[in-house]
Formats: structure tokens, C-alpha cells, sequence
């Protein structure tokens, strides 16, 4: 009594938790910096391998998803997705270093409402 069965396989909603917080620190770093009130210096290379790890995780994320047997984690999946688009532009839209600081932060913050979808729906399989 009061047991729940669950679906198998490897959850999503750890994944999708762990693409959005990779996100999260590497838009905080990027506006830090930005803004003056990080300096990374010789670091730099910090903003890009929080980037390879957002853009694996965000990956790995929605290929776990895709695969899973429950619905709401493929829809969860789903939301996600649409996130790996506006990643991969990323290197090609140009980098505050190359003078386009504006087209860098538009591209890297289009992916906000993705990872915040798919928080959401990653939550709402895990209250069931």
C-alpha cells in the first residue's frame, strides 16, 4: 500500500535538472563578465567548458527522454530539444571578443524558455 510503480530506464528529470543548471552557471558567468563584475582572465576557457557541458548534457537530457517508456518524460524531452538549436548557433553568431556582444547573449538566452519548460513538465512526472 501507498507503493508507486515507476517507469524504467534512466530518469530524465535528473538530466534535464543537471543541462539546466550547466546552463544557468555558464549564462551567469558569460553576464558577469559582461557586465564588469567578473574579470576570468586567464580562465576563459571556464565560460567554454561550461558550454561543452551544457551542450552534452542538453543532449544526453533529451536523448534519455526521447527513449524513456513514460509520456510525460518524452514530452519533457520534447521541450528540451528546441534548446540544442540556439546552442549550436552559439559559435557562429559571433562573441563579445569578436565585438558582438548582444547577437552572443540574445542567442545564449533564447534557450531560457526550453530549459524552463522543460523543468517544469520534468517536475510534474516526478510529482506523480
Amino acid at each position: 500500500m501507498g507503493d508507486t510503480v515507476r517507469a524504467s530506464g534512466p530518469p530524465p528529470g535528473p538530466w534535464i535538472g543537471l543541462a539546466s543548471a550547466c546552463w544557468a552557471a555558464n549564462a551567469a558567468l558569460g553576464a558577469s563578465v559582461g557586465a564588469g563584475l567578473v574579470h576570468t582572465g586567464r580562465f576563459r576557457w571556464i565560460h567554454h567548458a561550461l558550454y561543452i557541458a551544457t551542450t552534452t548534457t542538453t543532449a544526453l537530457a533529451t536523448l534519455l527522454g526521447a527513449g524513456s517508456s513514460s509520456a510525460a518524460r518524452r514530452a519533457a524531452a520534447r521541450a528540451l530539444a528546441p534548446a540544442l538549436l540556439p546552442l549550436a548557433a552559439l559559435p557562429h553568431v559571433g562573441t563579445p571578443a569578436q565585438g558582438h556582444p548582444r547577437r552572443h547573449a540574445v542567442a545564449a538566452l533564447s534557450a531560457a524558455p526550453f530549459y524552463a519548460t522543460a523543468l517544469i513538465r520534468a517536475r510534474a512526472d516526478r510529482a506523480r
